[in-house]
C-alpha cells in the first residue's frame, strides 16, 4: 500500500538504539560497544531520555516499536521490562502492530526465548548474515551454522514473525555457497528476509584487510548474479521484493522500516539515534558513555537539521527509489511544483530507454535490474545544493 511521502500522519514510530555487543564484526561501522558495565546507567539514561522526548511526535499513537543496535538480545528480560514500563507510561502500545527486537543467534536460548514472548515482542530480526561457517569466521560473526539453524527453530514456537538478515558479496564467497545460505534460509519458511551487499566501511576490519591487499572484492558482475539469483529463488517461494534490500511473504513487509521509507515521523532514543519530525532531522552523540552523561546531567548532546526544500526533494527520490513502488509523480507536482514534475521526467528518459527504470500509471519506478544500480541511478536524478 502506497502511503504518500512527507505528509504528516496519525501514526509515528519509535527507534530505541541499544550500542552493546560482546565482540565487533569485522564488517560493522554501527555504533556500538563491549562496555558491558554500562548496561545498567545506559538503562536509566534511555528510560530518562524517552520522558524527556515525549512531545517530540506530538501525541501520535506508536504503531511501531524497533529495538536495534549493537545486539538487543544482550538486554536482559529486567532491562526490556524497565523500558517497556518507560514507554507505557506514556504511550499506549495496544496500538502498536509491530513490535520488533534484533537479535544475535547464540543468544536466543530457549529459557529467553520464552522470556521474550511474555514482553510486548511480537518480531525478531535475526542476524545469521550466512548459512557457511568459513563465511561467518570472516565476517566475525559468534555463531556457526548449525547455531544459526537451531536459533530460528527454537525461535519459531514463540513467534511467528521472523526476519533473518543476510549478506552476500562477501570476500571469497562463491555463486554456489551464497545459493546454499538462499536454500538454507528458505528451508526455514521464515516470513521476511534483509540481504545485504557487503560495503567496505572506514574504519573496519574487512576494510583494513581490503587496503592491505589481504582479501579481494567479488568482481561486479558476480555481485550482479548473486543479487539476481537471490530474488529469483526468494520470488519462486512467494516471498516478494518491496525494498532494495527487503524481502516478505505478503502481510510480512517491514512496517517500521518502511516508516522511514514513507516519510512517516519517528523518535529515536539512545546514542546514535535519528528522529524525524516532517520538518527537521536530529540525532544523538555516537558514543555511548558521553550520551549517559549528558543525560545524567540534563545537558543531552545531539545535533538537529531543519530540512530545505531541496532536502526534501533529495530524500523523497532517496527513499523512493529504494522501493518498487517508485515515486508518485503527482505527489511530486503537487510537493514541488509542475515544472520540477517535468525535469524529473526528463531526467529520468535515459534510464527508462536503457530499461533500469519503468513509467507506468503516473510513477516512475526501478525494474529490477535498475534495483541493483539504484545508487548511482538516485545521485543522478538529486537536486543540487
Amino acid at each position: 500500500m502506497y502511503v504518500k511521502l512527507f505528509q504528516y500522519s496519525s501514526v509515528a514510530g519509535l527507534y530505541i538504539h541499544i550500542p552493546f555487543c560482546k565482540s565487533r564484526c569485522s564488517y560493522c561501522d554501527f555504533h556500538s560497544g563491549v562496555q558491558l558495565t554500562l548496561l545498567d546507567r545506559f538503562e536509566d539514561a534511555l528510560c530518562t531520555e524517552l520522558t524527556s522526548r515525549v512531545s517530540y511526535l506530538k501525541n501520535d499513537p506508536l504503531e511501531t516499536i524497533y529495538f536495534g543496535g549493537g545486539t538487543p538480545s544482550l538486554l536482559s528480560t529486567e532491562h526490556l521490562s524497565a523500558i517497556f514500563e518507560s514507554i507505557q507510561s506514556h504511550w499506549d502500545i495496544s496500538s502498536c502492530n509491530e513490535i520488533t527486537l534484533e537479535a544475535n543467534p547464540d543468544d536466543l536460548s530457549e529459557e529467553q526465548l520464552k522470556e521474550l514472548s511474555e514482553l510486548p515482542i511480537n518480531r525478531l530480526s535475526i542476524g545469521i548474515q550466512s548459512f557457511n561457517d568459513n563465511e561467518l569466521k570472516l565476517l566475525r560473526r559468534r555463531h556457526t551454522a548449525q547455531q544459526a539453524v537451531d536459533a530460528v527453530k527454537r525461535a519459531q514456537k514463540y513467534f511467528s514473525n521472523i526476519s533473518i538478515d543476510l549478506m552476500y558479496g562477501l570476500p571469497e564467497q562463491t555463486i554456489s555457497s551464497w545459493e546454499n545460505t538462499i536454500s538454507e534460509a528458505l528451508a526455514l519458511n521464515i516470513q521476511h528476509v534483509s540481504a545485504y551487499h557487503l560495503t567496505y566501511e572506514e574504519g573496519t576490519l574487512l576494510e583494513r584487510k581490503r587496503r592491505e591487499g589481504r582479501i579481494l572484492p567479488v568482481l561486479e558482475e558476480e555481485s550482479v548474479t548473486m543479487y539476481r539469483l537471490l530474488q529469483r529463488k526468494l520470488k519462486e517461494k512467494g516471498i516478494e521484493q518491496y525494498e532494495i534490500s527487503n524481502f516478505a511473504i505478503p502481510g510480512f513487509h517491514s512496517r517500521h522500516n518502511s516508516s522511514y521509507w514513507e516519510g512517516i515521523r519517528y523518535l529515536g532514543i539512545g546514542p546514535s539515534a535519528h528522529s524525524f519530525d516532517g520538518e527537521s532531522r536530529q540525532w544523538n552523540i555516537a558514543n555511548t558513555l558521553q550520551y549517559i552523561t549528558g543525560i545524567e546531567q540534563g545537558t543531552p548532546h545531539f545535533e538537529k537539521e531543519v530540512l530545505s526544500e531541496t532536502d526534501k526533494y533529495n530524500e523523497m527520490i532517496m527513499i523512493s527509489l529504494r522501493t518498487t513502488n517508485g515515486i508518485s509523480l503527482e505527489r511530486v507536482e503537487k510537493e514541488f511544483g509542475t515544472n520540477t514534475k517535468k525535469e524529473l521526467i526528463k531526467q529520468s528518459a535515459r534510464f527508462i530507454d536503457a530499461g533500469i527504470m519503468l513509467l507506468e500509471k503516473n510513477r516512475l519506478h526501478l525494474s529490477s535490474e535498475g534495483l541493483f544500480l539504484s545508487d548511482g541511478i538516485i545521485t543522478d536524478l538529486m537536486q543540487e545544493q
